[in-house]
């Protein structure tokens, strides 16, 4: 098993935390999505990663389309929770997280223009959409330790990428003083093995 990522990539780095805490092997490749050599428009035709490559099978692409595969090889622990509710709200939490990460990719993107071409109203756009998500994320945990079920699950794996992720891109947004049990949250899961 193969796992095209880009070191950065919170999307990747999910797929990647959700295997090693199912301690599943796989090799990494590390591609840039971005250079005109990337070998991920060969196995996704909308050229992003992560990607996983098995042999004698379709390659996967997309982190949530991926760890739904990889939580069907039915290996321990699981990353949904089996109760109904708690397994819509770490789907919930998954696709904030992940929203907030997209909302990013778009901002690097945008201050990659021309200072003179930068468009302010998308920056800002994107911005409130990190700014709700980040405030839902903090309503959602309140003072709990784990976002869904009481347990460790895919809720966790977006949401702690979701934070390291805000703080290489827009290392400026205090989220910390803001959100202190997200700060709290992050110091509870920093050591995690698998992160």
């Amino acid at each position: 098993m193969k796992l095209v990522i880009a070191t950065p990539s919170p999307f990747a780095r999910k797929v990647r935390v959700v295997l090693r805490e199912k301690e599943i092997d796989f090799e990494e490749i590390i591609d840039v999505p971005w250079n005109r050599d990337t070998i991920c428009t060969n196995f996704n035709p909308l050229g992003k990663i992560p990607v996983l490559l098995q042999e004698g099978k379709q390659p996967l692409f997309d982190s949530s389309i991926i760890v739904q595969h990889i939580e069907h090889m039915n290996k321990s622990p699981a990353m949904y929770p089996s109760n109904l509710e708690d397994s819509m709200l770490a789907k919930i939490i998954e696709t904030t997280a992940d929203g907030i990460c997209d909302a990013l990719v778009l901002i690097s993107l945008e201050n990659t223009r021309k200072e003179r071409l930068r468009s302010k109203d998308w920056i800002q756009r994107q911005s409130l959409k990190i700014y709700n998500g980040m405030e839902y994320l903090s309503n959602k945990l309140g003072n709990k330790i784990y976002f869904a079920g009481g347990v460790f699950t895919i809720a966790d794996v977006a949401g702690f990428s979701c934070l390291e992720y805000l703080d290489l891109r827009l290392p400026n947004f205090d989220w910390r003083s803001k959100h202190p049990n997200l700060e709290n949250y992050w110091q509870k899961h920093k050591n995690r093995r698998s992160f």
